[in-house]
C-alpha cells in the first residue's frame, strides 16, 4: 500500500513539474502568437471562398492532406522520429476526433453564414477555454470578473443572433449556431492539447489530427456529398491557405506555443482575430460590415479580454 501511495504522489509531482515548464510568453512567443492570430483570422475567409467550388467535407479532407504533408516535411527537417507509444493511442485518438468534429462544424457552418459572422463566432473560443479550465483544472476557476467579461462578449453574440432573426434576407442563424459550436469545441481542444502536449511529441499530435481528419471527412463526404469539383484558381488558393498555411504551419506554431507557454496568455493575443477577420471579409469578400457586426466585434474583443486577462 505504501508503494502504491508513493507512486501516486510521484505521478502527481511529475504532472505538476510538467505544467510548471510552461511560462509566460517572451517576445518571441508574443510575436509568433500575434502573427498566427493574423493568419487564423483569414481562415474563415479562405473556407468561404473554397466553398464556392467544393462542398464542405470534401474541402476539409483535401485541407487535411496538405496539412499532413507539411507536418511530415517538418518532422523530417527537424529529424523527429515517428514513434507511437501505446499510452499515446487513446489521447491521440481523442484529440483527432475532437479536431475532426470541430472542423466539421466549422466548414459546414461557414457555408451557411457570412465570413464576418464566422470570424466573430469562432473567436469566442477563449471564453469556452475559460469554462473548460474551470471544470477540469482545479487552480483555474472562474471569478466574478471573468464571468462579467464573458457576459459582455456574449452580448455581442446575442446581437448577431438577433440580427440573423430580424433580417430575413441573410439567414445566418443556423450557420452562426454551428460556428459557435465549433468555437466551443476549439476551446476544449486548446485545453486538451495543452495538457497532453507535455508528454506527447508534437509531430504525433499533428499527424493524428491530419490522419483522423482525412479518414473521417473522406468517408462522410463520399456518403453525403454528390457535388462535382470546380477546379479554379480561387479553390487552389483557398486550399493552399487552409492546408499549407493554417493546417500546416499554423498548427505547428500553435502546438509549439501551447506546449511551451501558458495557454491562457496565448489566448489573450488571439483576441485580435475578429478585428482582422471582419476587415478581411470586407476587403476580400466585399461584405460591408453593418453596425451590428461592428458593435459585436467590439463587445467580443473587450469582453474576452476582461475574461481571460487575469488567468494564471
Amino acid at each position: 500500500m505504501k508503494n502504491k501511495t508513493d507512486n501516486n504522489l510521484n505521478f502527481t509531482d511529475l504532472l505538476h513539474e510538467l505544467k510548471e515548464k510552461r511560462v509566460n510568453p517572451n517576445k518571441k512567443g508574443v510575436a509568433l502568437a500575434f502573427f498566427l492570430s493574423i493568419l487564423w483570422s483569414g481562415n474563415p475567409i479562405a473556407i468561404k471562398i473554397g466553398l464556392d467550388d467544393a462542398p464542405p467535407l470534401r474541402l476539409g479532407w483535401m485541407r487535411f492532406v496538405l496539412g499532413g504533408i507539411v507536418a511530415i516535411i517538418w518532422a523530417i527537417y527537424n529529424k523527429e522520429k515517428l514513434q507511437l507509444r501505446s499510452k499515446e493511442v487513446l489521447p491521440l485518438l481523442g484529440v483527432g476526433l475532437l479536431f475532426s468534429i470541430q472542423l466539421g462544424f466549422m466548414n459546414v457552418g461557414q457555408n451557411f453564414t457570412s465570413g464576418g459572422h464566422g470570424v466573430i463566432m469562432i473567436t469566442t473560443f477563449p471564453l469556452w477555454s475559460s469554462i473548460f479550465s474551470h471544470l477540469f483544472i482545479p487552480k483555474d476557476k472562474l471569478t466574478k470578473l471573468k464571468v462579467f467579461g464573458m457576459s459582455i462578449a456574449y452580448s455581442g453574440i446575442i446581437l448577431l443572433f438577433w440580427e440573423s432573426l430580424l433580417n430575413s434576407k441573410s439567414d445566418y442563424l443556423w450557420g452562426d449556431v454551428m460556428m459557435l459550436t465549433s468555437a466551443m469545441l476549439l476551446g476544449a481542444r486548446q485545453i486538451y492539447i495543452s495538457q497532453i502536449a507535455q508528454d506527447i511529441p508534437q509531430i504525433n499530435i499533428l499527424l493524428s489530427q491530419a490522419l483522423i481528419g482525412i479518414i473521417s471527412f473522406f468517408v462522410f463526404s463520399v456518403f453525403f456529398e454528390s457535388q462535382n469539383y470546380l477546379f479554379s484558381v480561387s479553390l487552389l488558393a483557398a486550399l493552399f491557405y487552409q492546408g499549407i498555411i493554417i493546417a500546416g504551419f499554423g498548427f505547428i506554431g500553435q502546438t509549439w506555443l501551447l506546449k511551451n507557454y501558458l495557454p491562457s496568455k496565448i489566448t489573450i493575443i488571439s483576441l485580435s482575430q475578429p478585428v482582422f477577420g471582419v476587415f478581411l471579409a470586407w476587403f476580400i469578400l466585399n461584405e460591408t460590415p453593418g453596425v451590428e457586426l461592428i458593435f459585436a466585434t467590439i463587445l467580443v474583443v473587450i469582453g474576452s479580454y476582461i475574461s481571460v486577462r487575469n488567468k494564471t
